[in-house]
């Protein structure tokens, strides 16, 4: 293969030294393919590598971590003007690679790379929080968020994605609702709210499914609210069972505001939010993302 397109994989520090990947790398690089390799260090670097991206006329970004670092790469994607976006990439290298899992990359790192540099690049939704902020998978608020950001390294690395529902059920001792509002267009609700997911994707907080009917393509935003008197049964049912939950009151949504009379803090891929208003809305076709063709999430 002689010219073949550039692809810039950037990796986050933590999955950088994965021996597989490593190996695949080399392995794609002897057929041929034009593949580079950046390492982020601290916050910015994926924001750098994306505009050297540019700069290099590269076809594809790769996005080799967890849900946080799709975030990144992803939000630096799309502040990019359209004709000079690359395609979006996913090598799932994080904990609980919550988005690369629902959309059905593989976890083993030469075929989830074969698709990253080779697989068909579909338009998909990103979520914009504030005007300046994105989600491509998933804003949680509530107990699940205090859960995954407090959560211990050392508990993550050893059990995954599990982790975090462990960890929950350790700290069910706080567990407490937030009282809120979310209007939208025909939509109107204010109570107390255990776990509010707002969801492009599906999943979130390790695979717990709290959208789990949400399409990445179809211009809206999935909003569920597990709200109940009796907080750890539904936190239980709602982490376990798919049936329906009569405790979980859902929408489809294009756009929704958040007021709250104290500070909340939203969990954005990962990255928290804090404050005590959120406007959320969806930007239909914003990114061009390399998907499995038989990808769950696609309308």
């Amino acid at each position: 293969m002689q010219n073949q397109p550039l692809t810039l994989l950037i990796l986050n520090g933590k999955g950088a030294g994965n021996e597989e990947l490593r190996t695949a790398v080399n392995k794609l690089r002897d057929e041929g393919f034009n593949l580079a390799v950046r390492v982020t260090w601290e916050k910015g670097d994926g924001d750098r590598y994306v505009q050297e991206a540019v700069s290099l006329q590269a076809e594809t970004v790769v996005a080799g971590g967890g849900d946080g670092t799709i975030n990144e790469i992803a939000t630096a994607l799309a502040a990019l003007p359209a004709d000079h976006r690359p395609a979006l990439g996913i090598l799932p290298l994080g904990t609980a690679n919550d988005f690369a899992t629902s959309v059905g990359i593989p976890l083993e790192m030469e075929p989830a790379l074969r698709l990253a540099v080779l697989g068909k690049a579909t338009a998909i939704d990103l979520a914009r929080v504030n005007g300046d902020r994105y989600f491509i998978n998933m804003a949680t608020g509530g107990f699940g968020t205090r859960i995954t950001t407090e959560t211990p390294e050392k508990l993550k690395s050893a059990l995954g994605g599990v982790s975090y529902f462990i960890h929950g059920l350790m700290r069910v001792d706080a567990l407490k609702p937030d009282r809120c509002e979310i209007v939208a267009p025909g939509f109107d609700w204010q109570g107390d709210a255990l776990v509010i997911g707002i969801g492009n994707g599906r999943q979130a907080g390790g695979g717990q499914k709290l959208c789990p009917d949400a399409l990445i393509n179809d211009g809206q935003l999935n909003l569920s609210i597990v709200t109940a008197q009796e907080l750890l049964p539904t936190l239980l049912h709602s982490l376990t069972r798919d049936d329906e939950n009569p405790n979980i009151v859902s929408a489809k949504l294009q756009s929704l505001s958040i007021r709250s009379p104290h500070e909340m803090t939203f969990n954005l891929d990962g990255e928290p939010l804090s404050g005590s208003e959120f406007q959320i809305e969806v930007l239909p076709g914003a990114l061009s993302c390399r998907l499995p063709p038989q990808c769950p999430l696609l309308a």
